[in-house]
């Protein structure tokens, strides 16, 4: 049964139909949430919100676009709302993970940085990774907050930049600047505090 089969009959009042568009969804919904709170108790919040915020608004749903962009668009409102004056640290890291080239338009450069510090073998090389990953937190939380939403978002590795461009309200062309303007911006920022020569693969 397809989503829109599935919004069909949540709209005629069987609440199994939209348990099941929950049960679907769920993962990308509270991603994207995370992605903009940073916190996982945050972002489970505001994906139930999210969910309850669709359901009320099911009515409105005309089709434009796939039931996931309608509700990845709710998912994000609602976490942007609930960051609102809040500080959160961020725990994205901002390298391209192997094999996004392609359809995302970006090259093929080491792993994410977030997952390197496993691969450190010494103590040192650990302290190394450990002091690389703050320096990447403080980095990106300082990026204007449209590159660093869309860095972060991108990252993840969980949506297309056309999802992205939904969530955002932002046309293809400006994501993809958006996430390369971030990268470079990152990467110049760690290149000037010396972590220019640090580069480990998997």
């Amino acid at each position: 049964m397809t989503d829109a089969d599935l919004v069909a009959r949540a709209r005629e009042g069987d609440p199994a139909a939209f348990g099941e568009l929950v049960n679907r969804h769920r993962v990308a919904v509270y991603r994207a949430a995370l992605a903009a709170l940073g916190s996982h108790a945050e972002a489970e919040d505001a994906a139930q919100e999210a969910f309850l915020s669709a359901f009320r608004r099911l009515a409105s749903f005309r089709g434009d676009a796939s039931f996931k962009t309608w509700l990845l668009t709710i998912a994000w409102h609602e976490a942007i709302n609930t960051r609102r004056g809040l500080r959160r640290m961020w725990r994205h890291m901002i390298e391209p993970r192997r094999g996004d080239h392609g359809d995302h338009g970006y090259d093929d450069e080491s792993d994410s940085i977030g997952s390197i510090a496993a691969a450190a073998s010494t103590p040192e090389q650990q302290a190394a990774y450990q002091a690389l990953s703050r320096a990447i937190r403080r980095i990106i939380r300082g990026l204007p907050p449209k590159l660093r939403d869309t860095l972060l978002l991108a990252q993840s590795g969980d949506y297309s930049y056309d999802e992205i461009g939904a969530m955002l309200g932002a046309p293809l062309g400006t994501i993809k600047w958006r996430v390369s303007e971030a990268r470079r911006l990152v990467r110049s920022s760690l290149r000037e505090e010396g972590f220019g020569d640090i580069a480990v693969r998997r």
